[in-house]
């Protein structure tokens, strides 16, 4: 019998066989298929129609044979051999038909291709209307390509999907054919892996195939890209930026405006990178897709993780995802870094935002800082110090390092420098300008005019915070005019300091009155003694001339009266009462050292002499020129007796003289009790400063000239230069010199020095001299050629007490006014007799019946004053050579 009629035979139930998927699906739709027996009836009916385009073959696989064949074939013990040879068949057949579909699918996905490199070919130079349309074409091609790929992916899942049904399925037929055969059964699992073999095979041949498209992909976009601009420059000659330049800039764009662009590129490239990474591996590897995955970051992790690979495709995959994951932590490493310095140099150069509440602000950079720094690090003191932000247009760096050559204690208050403009608003938010309890705007060095006009504009960058502000804002003018315009743009909350006109003004009070400026340092100063204004409800009801007797560490100087707005009265009557929510103005050491005690019993006496202080005629002379010296002539002729001379000794010619003080809104017609001297020259050339009579000035002011205000070292040479021979030509020319008896020991100097002759001079003029910087200041007071001398000081000075409490500017513009109060010095000889035991509370109350108050003295051989003394109610005995300083108002 031939072994194909041995095959063939269905005689008996052991003859049975199990079919392969291949044989269940090339016999569903044959005619043949009735014939089996129903024992196959039990595979699903989707199984059997799965592949409905088979075709079976000519020859049929199972001949028909009569069960009187050969005894030899048909011999149960020979049915193991015919059934694996059977199965070997069946599963060829069905690997064909399983590599039917994906074949057909090549074909497709290969005529697309074709098809499109021939329309891509076909593709010319023909006009620039075709151009939209070609490029849809291509987008078509590409768009079937896949799609196609997109088919045979899905393809390939849907039959992996229907081998592992028939393998449950051939798995639960296994089970029941256990009972008859059980070497039967090991046969069908060997059969079982090899299919789940060839099946993951193929998924892996798929993996490697996915991530070997997927890194290609880019290659095939950029070519696409360069192509597209080629195309573009080709039709369109006139199109200068090509799509390569575009995309270029919106991906710098893209990384301009986003922060983390940076970093969400490089996280999306490293999961990538493991993606790709371990389909690569999962396709040369027998591991699964998960342990691919977390292999794949292990070598992008750890680039030493690929020396364990073995064979040639694990470990090309291997070193190919190692490399990729050198560059990718180098990147990494590169932007953390870029980052961390970005972030360390903002701090350095000062960009970051202050945190800070109640702190004070200062807006500007000037020679001014130091001292006003220096006043507000005292006034903090007693608060156990406080916070100082500072904000100008200069490095960090360097702020802090001049800071820091300034060497002075700084008392538990820190100073934190910011560099920024006061102009911009994002910059005055990052010094918490809201949260400021106080906004100091300095003038800048140089010109007048521009520096106003800058200050200007910040009070109008502060006035348009979105948030407010819970400060008042204090602005150094270097004009005077200018100071209407900025009060107009800042309302209630702005208040000026005139720095020149402050300095003028003092300038003339000191050369009338010997000693005066000792006493203004001490009072603007924050060391000594300086106005506070409390409530004490206590003292309502009390008169005013009771209140001055209160205090035993305090002098009160005035009255803010709660019933007229707030406004604060300087040296009211002794009869006006204290009522309900006025406040106290004083003068003491600090806002805590003072309280009101019990009233003391003080004996008030009686004047000792006239009080009428007779106005005798000066000659005063003024060298140099300055912008308001308009004022300054308006204030003289204020102060001064009729009959009194002023000279004006400056490089200006005459006639430009008058036409500068005409346009200053001087009416030379209306000055009454002064004549005004021109006398034209260089006050640094001593040929001319000879030619005036230096000897017969009651006294003179040195001005900082205009020529030279703008630099204040070169400001400050020229003044000493000309106190210098001032003084010199005074020693030569003033008669028994030699003879004189100067005032005391006022220094080391022996009389017959140039030093000691300026001195001697000294004694018969007064020489006030205008000093901006504070070092030239302290060179000029140990020498003691200049009695006086003024700086921008006191005007840092004015500028912290206001910053500390608004009130106090209308104070001391008061102080400072033609009209109103001031402070003066007076001779014992007008309170008291010669060798009179009084206390201090007995001579404020006797200073009284002129309506002054005094608030401190100097005795005959003191160089200082001292501004409310301690132990009020202590008698001692006075001197008329003793003097008083009282507030007054003015003659």
């Amino acid at each position: 019998m031939s072994l194909d009629s041995a095959e063939a035979s269905p005689s008996s139930s052991r003859d049975w066989f199990f079919p392969s998927p291949s044989f269940i699906h090339s016999t569903s739709n044959s005619p043949q298929s009735q014939n089996y027996p129903r024992k196959f009836s039990t595979i699903p009916r989707h199984s059997r129609s799965s592949h409905t385009d088979w075709k079976p073959p000519k020859t049929s696989t199972f001949r028909t044979v009569s069960s009187s064949g050969s005894a030899a074939y048909g011999d149960p013990k020979y049915g193991r051999v015919r059934r694996r040879i059977e199965l070997r068949r069946r599963e060829k057949m069905a690997k064909q038909e399983k590599e039917d579909p994906v074949l057909e699918q090549k074909r497709d996905v290969s005529k697309a291709v074709s098809g499109v490199k021939t329309a891509i070919g076909e593709m010319g130079i023909r006009d620039f209307g075709q151009r939209v349309k070609i490029r849809w074409q291509m987008a078509s091609y590409i768009a079937i390509l896949i799609t196609a790929f997109g088919s045979l992916v899905h393809k390939n899942f849907s039959l992996h999907n229907q081998v592992i049904d028939l393998q449950d399925q051939i798995s639960t037929m296994n089970i029941r054919l256990q009972a008859c055969n059980t070497s039967d059964t090991f046969d069908t699992i060997s059969i079982l892996q090899e299919g789940d073999h060839l099946s993951s095979k193929g998924l892996k041949i798929l993996a490697l195939t996915v991530s070997i498209a997927l890194l290609s992909m880019p290659l095939f976009v950029f070519k696409y890209i360069d192509y597209i601009s080629k195309f573009r420059s080709s039709y369109n000659c006139s199109e200068k930026v090509s799509l390569n330049k575009q995309l270029e800039y919106r991906v710098d764009v893209l990384l301009s405006v986003h922060p983390y662009a940076k970093a969400l590129a490089l996280l999306v490239a490293t999961l990538m990178l493991i993606c790709l990474g371990g389909l690569a591996l999962f396709g040369v590897t027998d591991d699964s897709l998960a342990d691919c995955l977390w292999l794949s970051w292990t070598y992008v992790a750890d680039s030493g993780n690929h020396a364990n690979s073995e064979g040639m495709g694990p470990r090309l995959v291997s070193v190919s995802i190692s490399f990729g994951g050198m560059l990718i932590f180098a990147m990494m490493l590169g932007l953390v870094s870029d980052a961390i310095s970005e972030k360390l140099d903002s701090l350095r150069k000062g960009r970051s935002e202050v945190v800070e509440q109640n702190h004070t602000l200062i807006l500007g950079w000037s020679d001014k800082l130091g001292s006003l720094l220096n006043q507000l690090v005292i006034a903090n003191e007693s608060l156990g110090g406080g916070i100082v932000v500072v904000m100008a247009e200069r490095d960090k760096e360097e702020m802090e390092l001049d800071i820091a050559k300034m060497e002075f204690d700084f008392r538990g208050t820190s100073v934190i420098c910011r560099s920024g403009s006061p102009l911009i608003l994002a910059d005055l938010k990052k010094v918490s300008v809201s949260k400021a309890r106080a906004i100091v705007v300095l003038a800048d060095d140089g010109n007048a005019d521009q520096s106003d006009a800058r200050a200007l504009r910040t009070v109008l960058s502060l006035t348009g915070v979105k948030e407010g502000l819970r400060g008042h804002i204090v602005v150094e003018l270097s004009d005077l005019d200018n100071e209407v315009l900025v009060k107009l743009v800042g309302g209630e909350l702005v208040e000026t300091v005139v720095a020149h006109d402050v300095i003028g003004r003092l300038m003339i009070q000191c050369a009338r009155q010997p000693g005066l400026a000792q006493i203004w340092e001490d009072i603007l100063g924050f060391e000594n003694c300086e106005f506070y204004i409390k409530r004490w409800p206590q003292l309502d009801g009390m008169q005013f001339e009771d209140v001055l007797i209160s205090f035993p560490d305090a002098i009160p100087c005035g009255v803010k009266v709660a019933s007229r707005g707030g406004k604060i009265i300087l040296n009211p009557e002794d009869s006006y009462v204290l009522q309900g929510g006025d406040e106290v103005l004083v003068i003491a050491e600090d806002d805590d050292t003072y309280a009101p005690g019990a009233l003391p019993m003080v004996w008030r006496g009686s004047l000792a002499g006239d009080f009428i202080v007779p106005k005798l005629t000066e000659k005063i002379l003024l060298c140099g020129w300055r912008r308001d010296m308009e004022d300054m002539i308006m204030v003289l002729d204020a102060f001064l007796a009729p009959g009194s001379e002023l000279w004006m000794f400056n490089e200006v010619v005459e006639s430009e003289r008058e036409r500068k003080l005409i346009d200053g809104g001087l009416d030379l017609s209306r000055l009454v009790n002064i004549t005004l001297v021109h006398r034209e020259g260089n006050a640094v050339i001593r040929r001319h400063l000879e030619s005036l009579p230096l000897e017969s000035f009651d006294s003179i002011l040195i001005l900082a000239d205009e020529s030279v205000e703008d630099s204040a070292i070169q400001a400050d040479s020229r003044s000493l230069a000309t106190l210098l021979l001032i003084r010199d030509i005074q020693a030569k020319r003033l008669p028994y010199r030699e003879a004189m008896v100067t005032r005391g020991q006022r220094g080391s100097f022996s009389r017959g020095s140039w030093i000691g002759e300026m001195q001697q001079a000294s004694d018969r003029s007064v020489i006030i001299s205008e000093i901006l910087d504070p070092r030239t200041k302290n060179l000029l007071s140990m020498s003691k050629i200049s009695d006086y001398v003024l700086s921008n000081e006191l005007v840092s000075m004015a500028l912290a007490m206001v910053a500390e409490d608004r009130q106090i500017n209308d104070v001391l513009e008061e102080l400072f006014a033609e009209e109103g109060n001031e402070l003066h010095i007076r001779l014992a000889e007008l309170y008291l007799h010669e060798g009179e035991e009084m206390s201090f509370y007995e001579i404020i109350l006797r200073a009284r019946q002129k309506r002054e108050i005094v608030i401190g003295y100097r005795l005959e051989n003191a160089e200082r004053a001292v501004i409310n003394p301690p132990n009020k109610n202590e008698r001692r005995r006075w001197s008329v050579k003793d003097v008083f300083v009282v507030i007054t108002e003015k003659e």
